[in-house]
């Protein structure tokens, strides 16, 4: 083919494939969206008429285009992160990577973070995701804030504290029971464990079970003492019992109270008790000046199972926390941390429910349906004892 070959020319195929693929970010010139694949090509680019016009409408608002820029690019790689990784732990370069492969995607230099440094930091700030800095980069962590995830982790980690505390009181049993016995004399044989040797191999092997012991037990056992009296007794006795147990119940059925029903104040305070809960029941209740116990391995075993004060609450769902221990503070989400339950007489919060926000006194505590009583010191029914607020609902204040 000639000079003039047109699209078939072999300059053309290699612009054509030069242009399929991403260029260098330094040659983009996204007021424009267009991209030039060398330095002299941005340059002739940067003084044409059409650039300098584009510049014009920009520099009238500039405020407003980078911020349409930056949140166009925050909704992009926020979703490619949601929708590739999930909740896993990734780097923060590995997720740019897999965002850029979009030809047509807001390039950084245009939005309001010069680095991809300060967008992580930025999410780490707004309570989006969780980030790290090793000598790799950064790592980053997405925190799902769906209602319906979050109460799904905190369902699964009560029914695992349930499990647990069950697991324990059932060798708490056991031990107390093997206790008793030591107490009483009483001390079970160790079983001696010997070689089956058979003298026979073609004799089978028959297993029965000792008919004297359980003779002896059958022995042992008292006779009933109301078979004893039934058979004593005669049929003119039996008859005169029957006649006064009828008496009897004719009595009681006569004198007997009916079921007491439920006053209008009753009936009233109940509903307005459902008003309150259906209001006041949120998926977040974390509080300030309430203490918490980290429940995460995340932090390092440090801060595991250690209680800090709550000093400041964040975006509803977040928290910095000031270790009793150690007096670190940290942030944390509120599916890593979990109420405390202090002793009985001392001050406590209640921190979701329909008496969301008030200060109350710990009465008694069940640790058979994980609930406690309390007496509320706040509000508008103070003095009045609420029964059976699960674990969840309350935690202690800080003196």
């Amino acid at each position: 083919m000639g000079k003039n070959g047109g699209f078939l020319t072999p300059k053309a195929i290699s612009n054509r494939i030069k242009a399929k693929g991403l260029q260098k970010l330094r040659w983009y010139c996204q007021a424009c969206q267009k991209q030039c694949r060398d330095e002299n090509g941005f340059k002739c680019h940067i003084q044409s008429e059409s650039h300098q016009r584009q510049i014009l409408l920009v520099g009238e608002n500039p405020g407003k285009h980078i911020a349409n820029y930056s949140r166009e690019f925050h909704s992009d790689f926020f979703s490619t992160l949601r929708r590739s990784f999930g909740t896993k732990r990734v780097l923060a370069n590995t997720v740019y990577c897999e965002y850029i492969k979009d030809r047509n995607h807001i390039h950084m230099n245009a939005t309001r973070w010069v680095a991809l440094a300060g967008y992580v930091r930025w999410l780490g700030s707004q309570g989006l995701c969780e980030i790290e800095q090793t000598e790799r980069g950064w790592y980053i962590t997405l925190i799902d804030k769906d209602p319906d995830a979050v109460r799904r982790d905190m369902e699964t980690e009560r029914k695992e504290k349930m499990d647990l505390d069950d697991e324990q009181r059932r060798q708490n049993l056991i031990a107390e029971q093997i206790r008793r016995d030591k107490e009483k004399g009483i001390e079970v044989p160790a079983p001696v464990y010997t070689e089956f040797v058979r003298k026979d191999e073609e004799e089978k092997v028959q297993v029965s079970f000792n008919q004297s012991v359980v003779a002896e037990k059958k022995k042992i056992l008292p006779p009933s003492v109301l078979v004893t009296v039934s058979k004593k007794r005669t049929n003119s006795t039996d008859e005169m019992d029957v006649k006064k147990s009828k008496i009897e119940n004719t009595v009681e059925s006569v004198f007997k109270k009916p079921l007491s029903k439920k006053t209008a104040l009753e009936e009233v305070r109940e509903m307005e008790e459902k008003l309150k809960e259906e209001k006041n029941r949120k998926d977040y209740w974390l509080h300030e000046d309430i203490i918490v116990k980290v429940m995460t391995l995340k932090l390092g075993e440090k801060y595991y199972k250690k209680k800090g004060i709550v000093i400041k609450v964040e975006n509803r769902y977040q928290a910095i926390i000031k270790m009793i221990d150690t007096n670190d503070k940290i942030r944390i989400d509120q599916a890593h941390v979990e109420t405390v339950i202090p002793a009985i007489g001392k001050k406590i919060l209640v921190v979701n429910g329909a008496y969301r926000g008030q200060e109350a006194t710990l009465e008694d505590i069940h640790q058979d349906t994980f609930s406690v009583d309390i007496t509320l010191l706040t509000g508008s029914m103070i003095g009045t004892r609420i029964e059976n607020m699960v674990y969840e609902d309350v935690s202690k204040l800080a003196e």
